[in-house]
């Protein structure tokens, strides 16, 4: 254990993000999600819900200011209007960590996938409802 970290980033997970450079990409995925299949990287948090992954990944990892949007999600098929529960979540966790409101970036399912396959890395989650997937781009840290 360490001080001052949330205990969902274990060893495996602060390497990944310690690893990523500026407008590197990294997936929060849910359960269905065709995780092994896409990753460069893979990740398990399968006993933790997508936005407790998102909570502690973004306690550590900078949001990318320099992109119009930082963090993307995908949208329902066949309604794409619509907003599940899970990315409401993801709204509020965004923007605490950016300390502002922060617009989500939608992508159709195809598309979210083909970006995922460039992701740094895929943190699989335990996450069961449907469409609770993140897409983060890492930001700086300024001297």
């Amino acid at each position: 254990m360490l001080k001052g970290l949330d205990p969902l980033l274990g060893p495996d997970l602060l390497h990944a993000l310690a690893s990523m450079g500026h407008g590197d990409e990294l997936v929060i995925a849910d359960a269905n999600f065709p995780s092994a299949a896409l990753a460069r990287r893979l990740i398990d948090l399968r006993g933790v819900d997508a936005p407790a992954a998102a909570r502690a990944i973004l306690s550590v990892l900078p949001l990318d200011s320099f992109v119009a949007e930082p963090a993307l999600v995908m949208t329902v098929v066949d309604d794409p209007q619509d907003v599940p529960p899970v990315v409401g979540a993801f709204e509020c966790l965004v923007a605490a960590a950016a300390g502002r409101p922060v617009a989500l970036g939608r992508l159709e399912r195809e598309a979210f996938y083909a970006r995922a396959r460039g992701a740094f890395a895929i943190v699989r989650t335990g996450e069961r409802r449907l469409y609770g997937n993140l897409i983060l781009v890492k930001g700086i840290v300024a001297p």
